[in-house]
């Protein structure tokens, strides 16, 4: 079964690089942005995400608003979310958690933590 991961993220460059890793593994990405864009994309997709990976600073909407959203929409509260993100501070970790995402991973990584973190949720 095709599983369809969302990516969001403001860097073109990192959303190439964890677009490419997903697709290697026979993934189907859908690339956001922004947090608005991410709902905009979710609302309009035929099949639903089976997994979010989101930033934390991003303009519009950053990655803990976009995880409330998510958390709060009854079709999406148990999609699992990563969150990839700059912010190494334990208290980002915690606050990430908090509002509901599933793990944390700090950039920059390695592709394979990634893979491993995918697998553990689908």
């Amino acid at each position: 079964m095709n599983r369809t991961i969302l990516v969001v993220d403001d860097s073109p460059t990192v959303v190439k690089f964890v677009t490419l890793s997903l697709k290697n593994k026979g993934f189907t990405v859908v690339a956001a942005c922004d947090g608005m864009d991410a709902l905009e994309k979710m609302s309009n997709l035929s099949n639903s995400v089976d997994l979010i990976i989101t930033d934390l600073n991003m303009p519009n909407l950053d990655g803990y608003g976009l995880i409330e959203a998510v958390r709060q929409n009854k079709q999406l509260d148990e999609t699992p979310i990563i969150i990839l993100s700059s912010e190494e501070e334990e208290e980002d970790r915690q606050r990430g958690i908090e509002v509901g995402a599933s793990s944390y991973l700090v950039k920059p990584f390695k592709p394979k933590l990634l893979l491993t973190e995918v697998s553990k949720y689908l």
